[in-house]
């Protein structure tokens, strides 16, 4: 196979693999800080024994983000060296304040968080999670520049084919980043909700009726429900943002051929670029003039403007349909799950069945997200910069092939491993409910611990 096609193929195997971790990091740092601030109020042990079940959970996810994203990052240099030679004036600096700014924090201080309850005051504790929860949102915020740098490039000017920074201001905040940033931000805190209460609901399920698992549960469950309306917003306004600066991706993810007003939404169709045609097509009359102009009469970009400067149609059509399906069966799973909770304080065995997969439906619609996201720059690297063919290196496609095929062997064992973890540190709760003691506290003082030392 083509070397371009295959290194395409690896970098997208090892960022999809990556970008599982940080995804839940980012939130998951800010609902353990809620538990141990709740903790802090109320002097409730339970707060505790949710927030060690998570730090746990944390922890591991933490570890293999690091571990996927060393390896992600080697390949800027054996795959595409073009793309550092090119771009590394702007995108090295960026990765290096990721690093100095964010994951010295995060890492600095996340032992702290698992082993030094007891170990240090309360206060200090307190604040080890603090900085680790304000690391991960750090550190979200200098990838997404950098992302959005590449997608929505500003501050910078070509100097013998190498970009140069003219203003750091312009390049960090480029025209797209607020919105990227936003719509990640509240993707994570849905990956995160529907994680916490979906392996709650497997508590649930195994008889496990202990406070601490209320607590986490009412949590993931309130939090994705207050969440997925704001993210439905989010998304319309990144949306608008793409409308206005990548309108060759608007094109595609909508499958619409020809730039006009009363364009229809949608809903199913196999796209055929070859006779730029959609087949079997399902639509809602006007729907997306309506979605994007917010006017039937709205006039739509269409595909055949940008010939041979469109990103790949079909998988961008139906990454995009898979994100937004995701978030809809979210919203009404939430929503149902609020109402359960809220009014009869439980759930019914089938909504609580359904709730334990969807745990990993913010993992589905944050890859889809990103498959829409990064296959909609195509065929640049770096919008109207850098093409994706100028920055792939000379290894042969046979080697690429051998090691793809070893990432993918690799990620899918270690992706079963954690999930296995996942379910045993679940099931382990379950088991021992409210009666474990908390670390560093004897078991017959559990009752009444001191949170103020």
């Amino acid at each position: 196979m083509d070397p371009l096609i295959l290194s395409r193929i690896q970098f997208g195997a090892n960022i999809s693999f990556h970008i599982l971790f940080p995804t839940i990091t980012i939130a998951l740092g800010w609902v353990l800080l809620f538990f141990k601030l709740r903790y802090n109020a109320t002097n409730d042990s339970a707060w505790m024994r949710a927030y060690f079940t998570w730090v746990k959970v944390f922890a591991l996810s933490f570890a293999m983000g690091v571990v996927s994203g060393v390896t992600m990052s080697f390949q800027f240099g054996t795959n595409w060296p073009g793309y550092m030679e090119h771009v590394g004036n702007i995108a090295g600096p960026l990765l290096a304040y990721e690093i100095l700014t964010a994951f010295f924090l995060e890492a600095a201080f996340l032992g702290i968080m698992l082993f030094g309850f007891r170990r240090v005051s309360n206060r200090v504790h307190t604040l080890a999670t603090v900085l680790v929860a304000g690391g991960t949102t750090l550190s979200a915020f200098w990838i997404i520049a950098l992302n959005s740098w590449m997608q929505t490039p500003a501050g910078f000017e070509m100097i013998d084919g190498k970009a140069h920074a003219v203003d750091w201001w312009a390049i960090v905040f480029n025209p797209s980043m607020p919105y990227r940033l936003v719509h990640m931000l509240l993707a994570s805190g849905l990956t995160v909700s529907f994680l916490v209460a979906g392996l709650s609901a497997l508590r649930y399920l195994n008889g496990d009726r202990s406070e601490s698992m209320w607590k986490a549960l009412r949590t993931g469950v309130f939090t994705a429900a207050v969440l997925i309306p704001i993210q439905i917003f989010a998304g319309d306004q990144h949306g608008l943002n793409t409308l206005e600066h990548q309108p060759q991706k608007i094109a595609a993810m909508e499958a619409n051929w020809n730039t006009g007003p009363n364009v229809p939404l949608v809903l199913f169709a196999l796209p055929d670029e070859a006779a730029k045609e959609n087949r079997f097509e399902i639509a809602i009359p006007d729907g997306a003039s309506l979605v994007l102009r917010h006017s039937t009469s709205g006039v739509v970009p269409g595909l055949n403007d940008y010939p041979g400067n469109h990103p790949p149609v079909f998988p961008l059509f139906w990454s995009f349909r898979i994100m937004v399906g995701t978030g809809l069966l979210m919203l009404a799973v939430s929503w149902s799950a609020a109402f359960f909770l809220k009014r009869r304080h439980s759930l019914p065995k089938p909504l609580a069945m359904l709730m334990v997969p969807m745990a990993l439906s913010g993992w589905l619609a944050t890859l889809a997200g990103w498959y829409t996201t990064e296959i909609g720059r195509q065929p640049w690297l770096v919008t109207g910069v850098l093409k994706t063919a100028d920055a792939v290196g000379p290894v042969a496609g046979s080697h690429v092939a051998l090691t793809l095929a070893v990432y993918l062997t690799l990620y899918v064992l270690l992706l079963i491993a954690y999930l296995g973890v996942l379910v045993h540190l679940a099931l382990k709760a379950a088991k021992d409910g409210d009666s474990s003691p908390l670390p560093g506290v004897m078991k017959t003082a559990m009752s009444q611990p001191a949170a103020g030392e």
